[in-house]
């Protein structure tokens, strides 16, 4: 191996000249593991609006069984009238809906889901 060529800087410092596909594969940066490209791709989404933070007391809500229309509908501020308003649906149909009394139909629940700006995974 040759020795690299070397200078001195005003300073006193001294540098290799190395060529540089030699110093780029030096300074290569690790692939990404799938946890850091989930996580890259996470804040990609959140700060073009893609996706939202949600508070964790929301998140809980739903982690502990209460059902996901109406922590949506209140996270979103939202009345049951509004909701109807928006989805074309009674209030008596929303309320059957969040309380567990009737499921609501995939065209029912697809409403549902663009009136709170959720997917369908969402209220699930």
């Amino acid at each position: 191996m040759n020795k690299p060529d070397t200078i001195t800087t005003p300073s006193g410092d001294l540098l290799a000249i190395t060529p540089l596909a030699d110093c780029e594969s030096l300074v290569a940066l690790p692939e990404q593991s799938s946890d850091e490209r989930a996580y890259d791709e996470a804040k990609r989404r959140i700060a073009s609006g893609e996706d939202e933070l949600v508070p964790s007391e929301f998140a809980n809500r739903i982690l502990n069984g209460e059902n996901p229309v109406r922590v949506w509908r209140e996270y979103h501020g939202m009345s049951a009238k509004d909701l109807t308003a928006k989805t074309g649906l009674s209030v008596a149909y929303i309320s059957q809906i969040e309380t567990g009394d009737c499921g609501g139909s995939f065209e029912t629940m697809k409403k549902i889901a663009q009136a709170l700006s959720v997917s369908l995974d969402d209220l699930s």
